[in-house]
């Protein structure tokens, strides 16, 4: 998991370039929600060889169709991040550096994921 802090007014794909390095692992499917509609996103991902399921925008031109059985699967990942806000600290972001947050939000998610290896 990667995580990465913007500001709050930023839009979402805005964010993207910072959380799809090139160091990670490759993907096979991006999930996500309307909020990374844009041309460039689905283009570097069809360059990267990753299937974009990304619903579009009612303000898009040019439709483009979505695999509805994959986009069902981002509910995992809505789930994991309600999980997360279950810790206080994440969620209301007590913390003054977005350093200490990160750090807090990555201890949550050991937790959460130590939780789950031992059920």
């Amino acid at each position: 998991m990667r995580t990465e802090i913007t500001p709050g007014q930023t839009s979402d794909y805005l964010g993207f370039d910072l959380v799809m390095a090139e160091n990670l692992p490759q993907p096979k499917v991006l999930l996500a929600d309307r909020g990374y509609d844009a041309d460039s996103i689905r283009n570097s991902m069809e360059e990267r060889g990753v299937q974009p399921v990304i619903p579009m925008r009612k303000s898009r031109k040019k439709r483009v169709g979505v695999d509805r059985s994959l986009y069902r699967l981002r509910n995992l990942v809505e789930r994991c991040f309600n999980k997360l806000k279950n810790a206080r600290r994440v969620a209301t972001r007590y913390d003054k550096t977005a350093e200490s947050f990160l750090g807090f939000v990555d201890i949550t998610s050991i937790r959460l994921w130590l939780r789950h290896l031992s059920t």
